[in-house]
């Protein structure tokens, strides 16, 4: 079980009691002090888990709030909207599928930087590398200020806020996990003890043990994840 106590000045680790989803998505979409005072970019440094996609809690309704308190519309701005998001200029985003021809792969995150409407495409900067939408294709990316953590878990950000509901201990640990800098667990003290204190995962049947035993099993030079 993970100490819980109020930090002190020097800590990396933060938890914020919330009573329930929706206490926990408005502290969240608030929490701008911690930011500031680790001197954090609140989008490009900071990434929000949650454990699913769908709820009060969950990435889609937070997504929607976070881009509306840190990349608001402005007059004359263009825009694009698809599937129930409408993506700006600035905004975090992530590829949600692999695209082999170009080169760009499932959670991979980067930030729009450009939108024309004349082309129909968005320009969209993955790590220094540009690379163009058109407006037929945006639903190869997702907004990504908040990701559920199977979707970033191979990542790392400088901060990390994840706002906890219904996670198992393997998610729990991903996310806390996954945080460079800093971490910051939102939710109630009795869900953390639940993923703690539950099953560590599911039984896995690899058949590994029939198969070192057979007869003339090849081995492999490096050991399977």
């Amino acid at each position: 079980m993970p100490e819980l106590q109020a930090p002190d000045s020097t800590s990396d680790f933060y938890f914020v009691e919330a009573a329930d989803a929706e206490e926990a998505a408005a502290k969240l979409v608030v929490a701008e002090r911690i930011p500031v005072r680790f001197g954090l970019d609140s989008i490009r440094d900071v990434q929000v888990l949650c454990p699913m996609n769908r709820g009060a809690g969950g990435a889609r309704t937070l997504n929607l709030a976070l881009q509306a308190a840190l990349d608001p519309p402005r007059a004359g701005e263009a825009s694009v909207e698809r599937f129930g998001f409408t993506y700006r200029v600035g905004d975090k985003v992530m590829q949600v599928e692999n695209n082999y021809d170009r080169e760009i792969f499932n959670g991979d995150l980067g930030f729009i930087s450009g939108i024309d409407d004349e082309e129909a495409e968005l320009t969209v900067d993955l790590d220094g590398r540009e690379v163009r939408y058109p407006y037929g294709e945006p639903d190869e990316v997702t907004l990504a200020y908040a990701t559920t953590i199977h979707g970033v878990s191979g990542s790392r950000n400088s901060g990390r806020g994840a706002a906890l509901r219904h996670a198992s201990a393997n998610l729990l640990y991903t996310g806390l996990t996954c945080g460079k800098q800093l971490v910051m667990l939102i939710g109630q003290k009795k869900a953390v003890g639940i993923a703690v204190r539950g099953v560590q995962g599911r039984r896995r049947w690899s058949k590994l043990r029939e198969l070192l035993t057979m007869d003339g099993a090849v081995f492999a030079s490096r050991p399977c994840a």
